[in-house]
């Protein structure tokens, strides 16, 4: 029998508000794909309601909640399939104290780092006279937070391609892409390939494949994830993920437990999955 060595590392639950399934049902589909574990990884509270407020994130007050469902998965999966709690985080400037309280009082496995410029909170900061100079900033702001030092990998890096398709042009931002990732390679941090980019305006994984070459030539690990927001998401396009890595020049993927990296080659990673979803 193939060793079981792939985790599902970002994921959600119903205290998203906009997931569903309880961790139970995604370690069951994680069970049925070959997969080690699970990483939970809701997004944290945030204090403000621009931040989405109780539409896509959990409260404050439900964080034990968020870790006694974590638990009972756990349990009730012992012996078959791993559930470890992390957390999906907000990078916006001046909320840094927020995240780095939260991480370090929560025992988390697993921190990603994100920049959601659909959010309002950044839309009305960052976003309201110019598109293109929104792009400069969320890329700029990708950087930084890899330079706090809080988050283990950072997500879904070209969200915005997403939020401002009709003016996306990578050409005309690759040269400030490639300063950005000198920037965050010098951190030591990962990335995402994160697989829900197949189901965005711009029907890719994100970061595309050209970013995802800039990363191999700088040496930046990837973690991969597919965002799952429903159980049958669970290693979804992971395959497909595996050959975008691949001709990127990548051999191996990396994942986290305890905040410390792991790294396992693309090869084992592929043949250990079982009934792949979106393959």
């Amino acid at each position: 029998m193939t060793q079981r060595i792939v985790y599902e590392t970002h994921m959600h639950t119903p205290l998203c508000r906009h997931a569903e399934g309880e961790p139970e049902r995604y370690a069951e589909v994680a069970e049925q794909r070959g997969l080690r574990g699970i990483i939970v990884t809701c997004h944290n509270p945030m204090p403000d309601a621009g931040f989405g407020g109780p539409n896509i994130r959990m409260n404050e007050d439900e964080v034990d909640t968020y870790l006694a469902i974590i638990e009972r998965a756990r349990d009730a999966f012992d012996g078959r399939v791993e559930v470890h709690a992390g957390l999906e985080c907000d990078y916006f400037p001046g909320f840094e104290h927020v995240v780095e309280q939260q991480t370090r009082d929560l025992p988390l496995n697993f921190v990603l780092g994100s920049v959601h410029p659909q959010l309002m909170n950044w839309r009305r900061k960052f976003a309201l006279f110019s598109p293109i100079d929104a792009q400069f900033t969320y890329f700029n702001q990708l950087a930084d937070a890899a330079e706090t030092g809080l988050f283990d990998s950072i997500a879904h890096p070209d969200l915005i391609k997403n939020v401002t398709a009709n003016y996306y042009n990578l050409d005309n931002l690759i040269d400030h892409i490639r300063a950005t990732l000198d920037r965050i390679a010098k951190t030591g941090a990962a990335m995402e390939l994160n697989t829900s980019g197949l189901n965005k305006v711009v029907p890719e994984m994100n970061p595309s494949p050209r970013i995802l070459a800039e990363m191999k030539r700088r040496d930046i690990p990837v973690t991969v994830g597919a965002d799952a927001h429903v159980p049958d998401r669970v290693a979804d396009h992971y395959e497909e993920a595996y050959d975008l890595l691949e001709a990127a020049g990548y051999t191996h993927v990396s994942y986290f437990l305890e905040r410390r990296r792991h790294d396992i080659a693309i090869a084992d990673a592929r043949a250990s999955l079982t009934n792949a979803a979106g393959v």
